[in-house]
């Protein structure tokens, strides 16, 4: 499944979710390289 995070305030990462964690973290995967952070909310239907 392809999700977007949040490293940090500004940066965001968009990969392929490898692991999530108990404390709400996930981990995606974008070429060979993993990144973890938190997932970025949906926007909600008008």
């Amino acid at each position: 499944m392809l999700r977007t995070i949040t490293l940090g305030s500004c940066v965001s990462v968009q990969g392929l979710v490898v692991a999530r964690y108990a404390d709400g973290r996930i981990a995606v995967r974008v070429g060979d390289m993993t990144f973890v952070g938190h997932p970025v909310t949906p926007a909600k239907a008008a």
